[in-house]
């Protein structure tokens, strides 16, 4: 009887120590985009960011030992899925460590969610102000649109030289409503005059009423603050009114390259890194990320691979993994990255510089685009 008891005191020891707390765990990690639907290229682009990552910190032993667990959801760029998918992820999966979502309306419909839990949110490419309101488990890899507006209307007055300017925006769009509000502050602050002002909703397909009234106004520049998809769409028609003036537009533009045509060209926008760059950081990054996904990474795919190697960090320097440490260590960061040298405000937005580049035709004949300046903070 005795032999027995002590068996069972053994098993019950052995259980202890295989289970949970075991330092072999792996860590979760979360993340949420779309990865089909209209934003499918941004959604692709950061994760494979997101994974390209993850595997070289695998293959170099992890995080402290532990391997990181990656679990993506598809919340197809829409909110209410992206909320599914995090309360999947959550109660589920016992993530606490999540990357998404990737446009503002998503990322903002999980944040109230992420804050009551207290689960680390880091959304990679969210440029929204308000979402990081939601409190101090929220954070952003990229620069807001208070600052990418900005950008863009002192690059249109003071490096292309335009006194006068258009825009056309999406005002259903909490994205292309942000940047259309600080473009025009800071093109006004520069010295410029807004000619015209349009807007458009969601989903619609023709702008040629509106840009015949941007036509007869005739400004030096328009600036177009929206997705890749439907700014093809838009420039399309532009150009058939014989518009021939530069276009300026944001992030959201990246994917141009690879989704229209010639009609883009003496086109500039503000984003996060130039995979041109020099810097050996980015150097790296683009020729690893090439040899994976034989594609040149756009910023998306760059904030993916940030916000990865952020986490990673802060990790690293808690020395835990509760997500009480790991807010702490994040708020405190303070090096550099693809994206640039990265410290965060008291709002967890990222203090860092953006680059403006410019859609050019390659020496392949295909368009791409060129590092033209950077805007510091």
């Amino acid at each position: 009887m005795k032999m027995v008891k002590s068996i069972a005191a053994l098993s019950v020891v052995a259980l202890a120590l295989m289970g949970c707390g075991s330092k072999n765990a792996t860590i979760k990690f979360g993340s949420i985009g779309p990865l089909s639907g209209p934003y499918a290229v941004y959604g692709g682009d950061c994760k494979n960011g997101i994974e390209l990552a993850v595997n070289e910190i695998n293959a170099a032993g992890g995080i402290n030992g532990q391997q990181i667990e990656l679990i993506a959801e598809d919340d197809e760029g829409a909110a209410e899925k992206s909320v599914s998918a995090y309360k999947k992820l959550v109660t589920k999966d016992g993530v606490k460590f999540i990357f998404g979502s990737l446009t503002s309306g998503c990322a903002i419909a999980i944040s109230p969610l992420a804050q009551a839990q207290k689960v680390i949110q880091i959304a990679p490419a969210a440029t929204a102000p308000k979402l990081t309101d939601a409190g101090n488990f929220v954070f952003r890899a990229c620069y807001d649109d208070p600052f990418q507006g900005v950008v863009g209307g002192k690059f249109a007055a003071s490096n292309l030289g335009a006194r006068t300017a258009a825009v056309l925006y999406d005002i259903s769009n909490d994205y292309s409503v942000g940047l259309t509000e600080n473009f025009k502050s800071a093109f006004e602050a520069n010295g410029g005059t807004l000619v015209s002002i349009e807007t458009y909703s969601t989903g619609d397909k023709d702008f040629n009423a509106q840009l015949t009234k941007i036509k007869n106004a005739n400004p030096d520049v328009v600036y177009l603050p929206d997705y890749y998809s439907t700014v093809a769409l838009i420039v399309k028609q532009l150009r058939a009114q014989g518009i021939n003036t530069p276009i300026v537009g944001a992030d959201g533009w990246d994917g141009l390259t690879e989704n229209a045509g010639d009609e883009v060209l003496n086109g500039f926008y503000s984003n996060h890194y130039a995979a041109d760059s020099t810097e050996p950081k980015v150097k790296n990054f683009v020729t690893n990320y090439k040899a994976k996904y034989s594609l040149t990474p756009t910023a998306f795919a760059a904030l993916g691979y940030d916000s990865v190697y952020m986490l990673k960090d802060a990790i690293l320097k808690a020395g835990k993994t509760d997500s009480e440490s790991v807010r702490a260590a994040l708020e405190a960061t303070d090096g550099d990255y693809v994206t640039g040298h990265l410290r965060f405000n008291e709002k967890h937005n990222p203090v860092k510089g953006a680059v403006i580049v410019e859609l050019v035709k390659g020496s392949d004949g295909k368009l791409t685009t060129v590092y033209n300046t950077t805007v510091n903070p």
